[in-house]
């Protein structure tokens, strides 16, 4: 081997230094090695100018080592001889009966007039349009066929805000356990709300049921009312703030999140989570950057976009130093990212839609996702008639060009995988063109991610252990 000459697979390896112990991301697998002395020279060797000096090498280094570093590089398909072609990338075939999650669109009304929302379709309660019962069962029988043998399937409440339409839940949550019982199903209930109508009785439903819960609140009272107000213009942060805490006090079953919306004018990240977590009491705090998809006066800015990532990466590195003492101070964006490395994921397209999930317009037509519900998009099929197979294949060959085009030499790119489809279109009306607009900011981020997985593997492993589960990859 010493007598070769290698090259290095640029886009597939990215070695960065995490308090001066030189660590490889390989990119494929989503996976971090700690480079010892004589990998890290190899691989510098060949980062820098694509050309190694094995003889110099091989004076520093007991030759059998040398050896040794290539020989594992080369397993890795890190570097390979010049001259030999690349290691080909397979598109892996699109699965059958992989539906695990579904996402129904209960109503189109709300009992808040959020000035950011993106359904613009939304209206009054007592205008609103409603999946009804029939179209809502038969999307759960739909669910239980196109999920194939697996055990566990997940349902999601969506609107509009769901809890307006409370009989509704109860009815399909009653038939999807009946159905889970004949089928040998087991139902995971999600859902999202606003919290205003949340009363005692409702919560003790929501917990018979474990329902994973997340609650819509943008932080304390003036940045929270600035956006999120009632059909009368008040601010709601008293009442969902009252709410959120009964529920918090009441609800014991699962661990509940708040969701963050993050416009322009509000980029106080610190100041949000710490009242979402310490005055309010929520495990975990998501936040949800709007680059796209609102009028101009609601999107982050270029230089509000830039300074909201400082602060997610400042408030990552307070989230790493908790950890390495034990403690999880639930930020949810790094906790994801956490999980992500740990257990090798690997994504090919960005998230779960049209593969995994699905959503449900109130219509009963089969959408990409909840934010493409009442949209223009062409369905994926309707809840009577069931998936329409041709479209999603299509759907994924075009997400899949994507991946390995725009995305091809991205050291993110299975990570982030182009970004999210629903502000590709919001933003240059093309769901199949990356959010390029923050690759920089999304490889910074990775790499923030890549060096807090480093730290936390070397001063508290078994923290990562408790949050993961074993390596697997996704599509």
């Amino acid at each position: 081997m010493l007598d070769m000459n290698w090259r290095m697979a640029q886009a597939d390896a990215r070695r960065i230094e995490v308090d001066g112990r030189p660590v490889l991301f390989h990119v494929p697998t989503t996976s971090l090695f700690e480079l010892d002395g004589v990998a890290d020279a190899v691989v510098r060797g060949l980062a820098d100018d694509g050309c190694l000096d094995l003889s110099a090498l091989a004076e520093s280094f007991p030759p059998a080592e040398v050896e040794e570093a290539l020989r594992d590089l080369a397993a890795l398909n890190v570097i390979r001889p010049d001259g030999t072609a690349a290691a080909v990338r397979t598109r892996p075939a699109l699965p059958e009966n992989s539906l695990t999650s579904l996402v129904l669109t209960l109503t189109t009304g709300c009992n808040l007039a959020c000035t950011y929302c993106y359904k613009e379709d939304l209206a009054r309660p007592g205008a609103a349009g409603h999946l009804s019962p029939d179209h809502a069962e038969r999307a759960v029988d739909l669910l239980i066929r196109e999920s194939g043998a697996r055990k566990r399937v997940n349902l999601t409440f969506f609107g509009g805000e769901p809890l307006t339409v409370l009989p509704l839940v109860r009815r399909v949550v009653a038939h999807a356990e009946r159905r889970g019982r004949e089928t040998g199903k087991d139902f995971d209930f999600s859902l999202t709300t606003n919290a205003t109508l949340l009363n005692d009785d409702i919560i003790d439903f929501l917990a018979a049921h474990r329902f994973a819960l997340t609650v819509s609140m943008d932080g304390p009272e003036a940045i929270h009312d600035r956006n999120r107000r009632t059909l009368g213009g008040s601010g709601t942060h008293a009442v969902v703030a009252e709410r959120a805490r009964r529920l918090l006090e009441r609800y014991r079953v699962r661990p509940v999140g708040a969701r963050v919306t993050l416009t322009a004018g509000i980029t106080d990240v610190a100041a949000i989570h710490y009242h979402l977590k310490y005055e309010i009491g929520f495990a975990e705090i998501g936040f949800a950057p709007v680059t796209a998809g609102l009028p101009a006066g609601f999107r982050l800015g270029d230089s509000e976009t830039r300074e909201v990532f400082d602060n997610l990466k400042a408030l990552a590195l307070q989230w790493q130093d908790a950890a390495l003492e034990g403690r999880d101070i639930g930020f949810s964006n790094i906790g994801q990212m956490m999980t992500a490395l740990h257990e090798g994921s690997s994504k090919l397209i960005p998230c779960g839609a049209a593969v995994a999930l699905l959503a449900v317009d109130i219509a009963g037509n089969l959408t990409l996702c909840h934010r493409f519900a009442g949209g223009e998009l062409a369905p994926f099929g309707h809840v009577e008639t069931g998936i329409d197979r041709a479209a999603v294949a299509a759907f994924v060959e075009r997400a899949l060009d994507r991946s390995e085009g725009f995305c091809g030499d991205c050291h993110a790119r299975h990570l982030c995988a182009g970004g999210c489809y629903h502000e590709s279109h919001a933003r240059h009306g093309d769901l199949f063109r990356p959010t390029d607009h923050y690759c920089d900011l999304m490889r910074e981020w990775v790499d923030l991610g890549i060096a807090i997985h480093a730290r936390l593997m070397a001063g508290n492993p078994t923290f990562l252990a408790r949050r993961s589960g074993p390596r697997g990859s996704d599509t």
